[in-house]
């Protein structure tokens, strides 16, 4: 381990160096991902700093007792000193393993979160819309910034589906979380016999893949444009600027018509379709890999059952945790204050990947 914290440590003064370099602060990509490779060095920099000298300081008392000259009160004064830098020492390695974790290379980007209304009928549609407001809220509360691509409302209010994009400080290592199926619990307003209904929408998160993630083909395109529909101002459903963007050799298809300009949803788009067709990749590189790792912590399996809104309890349960960090505040949650299940989340992940001994 000692030579593995030696060579992290020369990459970290390396990357504090190359953010004083005026060729690195004249790109505006290179510096940011500089500054971001140095913010997630420091902790673990910090950390093997601390631990490296108290392997010195375990070493340097260890002579100073084997040397036969060294009077005795001060071997036993080294000694007790040993002591306690072996506990402190031991702390240390338990905070590395941790530290030492592979990051998702992913965690730094922006997202996609696509949110569509399962089994339910109407009711579904509506706990659609309650998600949606929620993860706005979220956004609010950690200044992330959202923006709508692309959304078919219910009939009785909420959505069928809504697209949208979030962006800002480490977004993707924390929606990750949320893909899955969202299930509610509650009387309905649509239920006139007051009986209790149990509804479901999914929750798809997408990295937002940059151009150097995925090239696309102008050839493999279709793009149609035509009139949008729904709600919208004199321009949007009287001009043909909605965009529909089909993906030929994958069958992925993506339209957008929140804006007025035919190029900006062309833009939003291809901004998804990116993301979708990245999405594909990891998916298909995680299944050539292995499937070791079965933990449902952060798959992102649309398929699974991940939390559970019950409104008469005022209970919100996160089927992926255990014991007292399962079950939350519901009006605490869909006003997004939820920071709570993500920390525990990222702790159980942490946690299942070091008893796997994968670190």
């Amino acid at each position: 381990m000692k030579d593995k914290l030696i060579s992290i440590l020369e990459r970290f003064n390396k990357v504090k160096d190359m953010l004083s370099d005026p060729e690195v602060a004249c790109d505006i990509n290179k510096f940011r991902d500089v500054s971001i490779e140095y913010k997630q060095l420091t902790p673990l920099a910090e950390t093997s700093t601390k631990y490296l000298k108290i392997l010195d300081d375990i070493a340097g008392n260890k002579e100073l007792i084997a040397d036969s000259t060294t009077d005795p009160d001060l071997k036993d004064m080294a000694q007790e000193e040993i002591n306690e830098l072996v506990v402190e020492r031991d702390q240390l390695e338990l905070d590395l393993r941790v530290l030492l974790i592979p990051r998702d290379p992913n965690d730094a980007k922006n997202c996609i979160v696509e949110i569509r209304g399962g089994i339910g009928g109407d009711e579904a549609g509506i706990f659609a819309g309650d998600l949606y407001r929620m993860y706005l809220k979220y956004a609010e509360r950690n200044n992330f910034k959202t923006e709508v691509i692309d959304f078919s409302e219910s009939e009785r209010g909420g959505f069928k589906e809504i697209t949208f994009s979030m962006s800002g400080e480490e977004v993707f290592s924390k929606m990750k979380f949320e893909s899955g199926v969202h299930r509610v619990q509650r009387v309905p307003e649509t239920e006139s016999s007051g009986r209790l209904h149990t509804s479901a929408a999914t929750v798809a998160v997408l990295p937002e893949a940059e151009d150097v993630d995925i090239e696309i083909a102008e050839a493999d395109l279709r793009v149609d444009i035509f009139r949008a529909g729904g709600k919208g101002g004199q321009n949007v459903n009287k001009v043909e600027t909605a965009v529909r963007m089909v993906h030929v050799p994958t069958g992925i298809v993506v339209k957008c018509q929140e804006e007025r300009s035919q190029l900006k949803n062309r833009a939003k788009a291809m901004k998804v379709l990116r993301s979708r067709l990245y999405e594909l990749e990891l998916k298909n590189q995680q299944a050539a890999i292995s499937s070791s790792r079965k933990s449902m912590v952060k798959s992102g399996d649309r398929s699974e059952k991940i939390r559970t809104y019950n409104y008469p309890q005022n209970r919100v349960t996160d089927h992926r945790l255990e014991g007292e960090s399962k079950n939350y505040s519901l009006r605490e949650v869909v006003q997004g204050d939820f920071d709570r299940i993500i920390e525990n989340l990222k702790i159980a992940e942490r946690a299942e990947i070091l008893k796997q001994g994968t670190v």
